[in-house]
């Protein structure tokens, strides 16, 4: 490969052809693949420095003494519990503050309470004792209070009844014995020292407005002292007045009266089962 001086000094090369071909053909093959494959740029993750880690520091560890035991003496059973020191005088001691208790209400004296305790006792048969048929249970209950030791009267009002003397015939039919009855003259005076006073279906006979209400019809009519007694219990079938039309008190009056309403026989039987 022989060039000339002028070659060399225009900048001309000597090529043979088939070099120059080869040459050739190279480039365009470099420059054919080039275009077609085109290489997709890669985006690079920036690499983040982290900080070194700092190392730790080792903390020696201390040697923890042992716990020494502690050996607990039993407590000998012989030994005395100490007993406690009592307050001195000088220290004031919080009294503890107490209320006060409710006052109990005594127990309600029953009728059959007071007839047990009773030692006099005066029995006033009305028409109600007619009605219920119930002189014989009146004769039993006369009898169990003489068992007790009770004295026992019967009070007869003339006009008790449907017709005088109607209370002697049934009370003889029952044989209370005859000189037990006692006319209201002879006896009207007893009431007040008497401790029971047993009505038996009787009211306008014991109505005390027939002695102190001048404004009622059945003012100045005689009637048997029966709320002067100590207790006073009636055994009537209601509260109803009597043949007169008038009220009477005593079934109102809250001390010393007991009512049993209801039929003679069933009250007479509830006074006898308390004596019992």
């Amino acid at each position: 490969m022989n060039r000339g001086l002028g070659d060399i000094l225009t900048g001309k090369t000597s090529v043979t052809p088939s070099k120059q071909k080869a040459e050739t053909s190279k480039v365009v093959k470099t420059k054919t693949i080039t275009e077609m494959t085109p290489v997709a740029e890669v985006e690079t993750t920036p690499v983040i420095e982290t900080e070194p880690v700092a190392e730790v520091e080792k903390v020696p560890l201390t040697q923890v003494d042992p716990v020494p035991v502690i050996e607990t003496k039993p407590v000998p059973e012989t030994e005395p519990v100490s007993e406690t020191k009592p307050v001195s005088e000088t220290e004031p001691v919080a009294e503890a503050v107490q209320e006060p208790k409710p006052e109990e209400e005594p127990a309600k004296t029953t009728p059959a309470d007071i007839l047990t305790n009773a030692k006099s006792v005066i029995i006033v048969p009305g028409y109600g004792m007619a009605l219920a048929q119930a002189q014989h249970l009146v004769k039993q209950l006369a009898d169990k209070l003489e068992e007790n030791g009770a004295d026992v009267k019967f009070a007869i009002h003339p006009v008790a009844g449907r017709m005088p003397g109607h209370m002697n015939v049934l009370l003889a039919e029952a044989d209370v014995p005859y000189d037990k009855l006692f006319e209201m003259d002879a006896v009207n005076d007893d009431f007040a020292s008497t401790d029971a006073a047993i009505v038996i279906g009787a009211n306008d006979v014991i109505n005390p407005s027939a002695r102190d209400a001048a404004d009622t019809p059945i003012y100045g009519m005689p009637v048997l002292n029966v709320d002067q007694a100590k207790e006073v219990i009636i055994c009537n079938y209601d509260l109803n007045p009597g043949y007169s039309g008038v009220d009477n008190p005593l079934y109102k009056r809250e001390e010393r009266v007991h009512l049993l309403l209801g039929d003679a026989k069933d009250s007479l039987e509830s006074l006898l089962k308390g004596l019992a």
